[in-house]
């Protein structure tokens, strides 16, 4: 039986639902269906790689725009002034649910 692609594989080929805020041709952003704060969306490669810990030299640029599609959002939705957080998590002990390398772009609410 052939492997099921992960459920962001799936939401950037559009086979699963999201409320897509930004895409081109590296990355997308959607938002989180369980946020944890007023503004929560996610920064997901187009490209699977399935961890921060499976990163490869060759991936800075990639970790780099996405990076950039943050700043994007924020200065689109008037958050660069106000501020905004961006991380990742990595591994079960790191709090990664979906293993398929992502970003959370969290605003709206001070970070604890």
């Amino acid at each position: 039986m052939p492997e099921v692609p992960c459920l962001f594989c799936r939401i950037v080929a559009r086979e699963s639902p999201a409320e897509i805020e930004y895409e081109d041709d590296l990355a997308v952003a959607f938002k989180d269906i369980y946020p944890k704060a007023p503004t929560h969306l996610l920064i997901v490669p187009r490209r699977h790689v399935e961890s921060v810990a499976m990163l490869r030299d060759e991936d800075l640029g990639l970790v780099g725009h996405c990076f950039m599609v943050a700043k994007r959002l924020g200065e689109r939705k008037g958050l660069a002034e106000r501020g905004y957080r961006v991380n990742a998590n990595c591994g079960p002990e790191g709090g990664q649910v979906v293993y398929h390398l992502h970003f959370h772009f969290l605003a709206g609410r001070r970070g604890g």
